[in-house]
């Protein structure tokens, strides 16, 4: 069986996200939002998804794909009979007027290298998640895509006629391609388009700059920590699960789920990863919407765990008429979750915004985080109010309610994290609430531990394990230290891990069968427990093993099936670039403290 992976780079400013594939194919563009139809979405449908490629017009060329160095500007280069040229593919995004301008636009510049290639471009843009052919009509040096929700205009030095036509050319000289959804590029095209590359270029180049990390691996943690920050739609503050929707789990499964939403546990582990690195911008961002949610949901009402990048709460699952991922079906938009009851999402929030109370890198000259205390208050309510109520867990069984130890968890560490900002601003009745709150949880976690087994279960009176709770140790609730942690963490890998290093998220069946592919970031959680037990040769082999799991341009997936390596689930996915930052953030503190040799 031969290693499947995704052949695709991603792109982005931060409003919006596409994956370029390597024969210079936009498989996947959504606008105006994350969450919209695809313009493009060949990556779903081969026929319904439209196509914007740019690739030799003769058979039995090669591509290779690359990133400009700590940056999101993609180059896909060509080698053909007659000649060499790279396709260049950037998201403009830069500082300007105090703000930052990240306009719906997809720059692509294509330059002859050597010889004289002859090229082709087809552009076939599609809406309403392909139902909708739009209709093309020329301008002097544009093409206008009609039909669709917005105008879609194609700028371009290129003869309209070789496009319209899908004609071959030769590409003598550079040309300049601008993609535009609304607001039409209406300066000069090239020296526009040369400028806006080079001002992306400088940001992505100085917010790497401004990164903190070790040396370990550093090349991987960038690449990871641009990906996590092209996943926050700036506008509202939300952060995306994945790119995508509908890449299934594996093969046939039908675990194909729409990951183009904010769920409130995804973005606390995002937050944690690019706070270990230095960013809280996505951090403040992430409060203000995280506030306007709670304006809209009424007091002592449970909050959902996920929400649209504007705040909705209504996410109704559809499946759409499409043939899916290489055949695989049903393709989803929205995600029934919503409806579930997962009561980890409160302490989640508290572990979250801990930072903007306590963090002395974080002015609050001009913001007053006292406004934040009621909301402080009312999570660790609600935590009162769920914690003898079963729920979904994390890992969102849709016929099962159980007394989750993950949820427990998040309860303590809620607790612990509300405990710390009423110390702060001297909150006594916050932290008596909070400190009868985290003995409470701590009795309910110790219920679901299995004295026989030395091990932590996945639920109170149930046998099944989880690898999510290696966060036990990972997230300090037991001693890394102690012989409990030491045996909890064995009796995981004993069951979960494969020899690869690779876990099983659970190996139970669930609502849909027993799972066929191991979930990344479970692998990354058992590197980080490793580190802190003290396992260090272990953590780092398994760690370098983990990241030969991406592809081409070291961009992870979601899942990975053990027998071969192939990625599956949606792409990328933020949760297993969280997974790469943080394990190796607690390798490098422990590398950190050994003696210098």
């Amino acid at each position: 069986m031969s290693r499947h992976s995704y052949p695709y780079g991603l792109i982005g400013n931060c409003a919006y996200l596409a994956l370029v594939d390597t024969d210079a194919n936009v498989g996947w563009l959504c606008w105006p939002r994350f969450d919209s139809s695809f313009l493009f979405g060949g990556l779903l449908d081969k026929d319904l998804g439209g196509e914007f490629s740019i690739r030799p017009a003769t058979e039995g060329y090669r591509s290779r794909q690359y990133y400009l160095e700590n940056s999101t500007i993609l180059v896909t280069e060509f080698t053909c009979s007659d000649g060499v040229f790279k396709v260049v593919d950037f998201a403009p995004r830069f500082s300007q007027f105090e703000r930052y301008f990240k306009p719906l636009m997809l720059c692509r510049r294509i330059a002859p290298v050597s010889g004289t290639p002859r090229i082709k471009i087809v552009c076939q843009p599609r809406g309403e998640y392909g139902k909708i052919v739009p209709e093309s009509l020329f301008g002097s040096n544009h093409i206008r895509y009609l039909g669709l929700e917005r105008q879609v205009r194609l700028t371009t030095n290129v003869p309209l006629n070789y496009i319209a036509d899908e004609k071959p050319f030769v590409l003598s000289e550079t040309r300049h391609i601008a993609l535009t959804w609304g607001v039409p590029l209406e300066a000069e095209l090239e020296a526009t388009v040369d400028t806006f590359y080079h001002k992306t270029k400088n940001y992505w180049n100085t917010w790497v700059k401004r990164t903190s990390i070790g040396q370990f691996h550093q090349e991987a943690v960038i690449r990871s920590a641009l990906t996590l920050k092209m996943h926050q739609y700036e506008d509202t503050g939300a952060i995306i699960a994945a790119t995508t929707t509908s890449l299934p789990e594996s093969p046939g499964s039908t675990r194909n789920w729409d990951y183009r939403y904010c769920w409130i546990r995804d973005t606390h582990y995002t937050l944690k990863a690019l706070t270990n690195l230095g960013h809280f911008t996505e951090l403040e961002h992430y409060a203000e919407y995280i506030q306007n949610i709670a304006v809209n949901v009424p007091e002592n009402h449970r909050f959902q765990p996920l929400f649209s990048i504007s705040g909705d709460s209504r996410l109704e699952e559809k499946i759409l008429p499409l043939a899916g991922y290489q055949g695989n079906t049903p393709v989803r938009i929205g995600n029934q979750a919503y409806e579930h009851i997962q009561n980890d999402v409160y302490g989640q929030v508290l572990v979250s915004l801990l930072p903007l109370f306590t963090d002395r890198r974080l002015t609050r000259d001009n913001h007053d985080r006292r406004q934040l205390l009621p909301l402080v208050y009312r999570f660790l309510r609600q935590i009162e109010a769920t914690m003898h109520e079963p729920d979904a867990g994390l890992w969102e069984f849709r016929n099962k309610a159980q007394m989750h130890a993950y949820t427990y968890l998040f309860h303590w560490a809620g607790s612990q994290a509300a405990m710390k900002i009423a110390r702060h601003y001297e909150e006594y009745s916050m932290m008596n609430l909070a400190e009868r709150l985290s003995q409470e949880a701590t009795k309910q976690i110790e219920a679901c531990f299995d004295p026989a087994r030395q091990v932590y279960t996945q639920a109170i009176g149930t046998s099944n394990l989880d690898a999510s709770l290696l966060q036990l140790v990972t997230m300090n609730y037991l001693d890394p230290r102690s012989d409990r942690a030491q045996e909890h963490v064995k009796a995981l890998e004993a069951e979960l891990k494969t020899p690869e290093g690779l876990f099983f998220r659970y190996k139970h069946a669930d609502d849909f069968g027993h799972p066929e592919t191991t979930f990344l970031i479970c692998a990354f959680w058992y590197v980080e427990a490793l580190a802190q037990v003290n396992r260090m040769d272990e953590a780092i082999r398994t760690f370098e093993q983990l990241i030969s799991y991406g592809n081409h341009l070291g961009l992870l997936s979601e899942d990975v099936d053990a027998r071969n390596g192939s990625q599956w689930g949606n792409f990328p996915q933020a949760y297993s670039h969280v997974g790469l930052v943080n394990a190796a953030f607690a390798i490098s503190k422990r590398l950190d403290t050994q003696p210098f040799l």
